[in-house]
């Protein structure tokens, strides 16, 4: 299964050299707000990520001045994609709310957190509520210097309801996750930089350039040991002492007998820089 590039509804997707395919949602008349049928696409698109094994690294970013800023209050009213059929979004009554944020919403923060690739959000504007969990979903934030990034539900008397409170109280702790919630507070870069919201800010126009920079980086590494480590960080949040000894071995005793273990041992030993990802090139000639 290979990546399907060009238009979805409401972002675009591009493969570049190295295995970097680069998310860019496109509705910057609406602050890329999201709706239904874009979730659903996008859902779609990080399936299709996941099951390719020449994409490395994953960057999602915003056209205008938004990263994405929450989902469209209108609805899916003015839908531009005429290839989309019909979706209904939920919440048109207790039982369409539950399945629309189990199906949907919370089902594409739960794409982007299996995803075993690295994700970057390069957020360039505002990251509001579903905007600002779907970054917080992202293993590396990357924020402009004039983004701003926040929650604020509780402005529409709404709740952080795609996971918001469960990703903030992992990364600020329960006490500060409360102030922040509670108060509705949307934060300068900066601020979320101190916060440790954010890995970065950078100049406005640097952006892209350093989100590519890391996501070179990154795709030179040994991608199956950093696929499996990037799952067994996560799973350490969760799993007693003893669980997460077990299930780091588990990943070793694949990663120690992988090519790109050989190639690292032989490179120390010769003194040089290790050129991982052999298997990769060798898919690449087959296909």
């Amino acid at each position: 299964m290979s990546l399907r590039t060009g238009n979805y509804c409401g972002f675009t997707v591009e493969q570049r050299e190295l295995g970097i395919a680069i998310i860019t949602f496109n509705r910057p008349e609406s602050l890329n707000a999201s709706t239904s049928p874009m979730k659903r696409d996008l859902i779609e698109a990080l399936m299709q990520i996941q099951m390719d094994d020449s994409v490395r690294v994953v960057i999602l970013t915003g056209e205008g001045s938004a990263f994405w800023a929450g989902d469209n209050l209108k609805g899916a009213k003015g839908e531009r994609s005429n290839e989309v059929p019909p979706i209904h979004p939920g919440h048109h009554r207790e039982i369409g709310t539950y399945n629309g944020l189990r199906n949907i919403s919370q089902a594409l923060n739960t794409a982007l957190r299996n995803l075993d690739k690295i994700t970057i959000a390069a957020i360039n504007g505002f990251a509001i509520q579903t905007g600002f969990s779907a970054a917080l979903s992202c293993d590396f934030r990357i924020a402009a210097k004039s983004a701003k990034l926040g929650s604020a539900t509780l402005r529409f008397g709404l709740l952080p309801d795609e996971g918001g409170q469960w990703l903030l109280v992992r990364l600020l702790g329960a006490a500060r996750a409360m102030e922040f919630m509670m108060r509705r507070r949307i934060v300068t870069s900066e601020e979320a930089l101190a916060l440790g919201l954010v890995t970065e800010v950078v100049e406005d126009d640097q952006l892209m350039t350093q989100a590519i920079d890391l996501a070179t980086e990154l795709a030179m590494g040994p991608q199956v040991a950093m696929r499996m480590l990037k799952r067994s960080i996560y799973l350490a949040t969760e799993l007693t002492w003893e669980q997460a000894l077990d299930e780091i071995a588990s990943k070793t005793a694949i990663t120690d007998h992988h090519p790109d273990a050989r190639e690292g041992g032989n490179a120390f030993l010769e003194k040089r820089e290790p050129v991982f990802n052999a298997w990769l090139d060798d898919l690449n000639k087959v296909s």
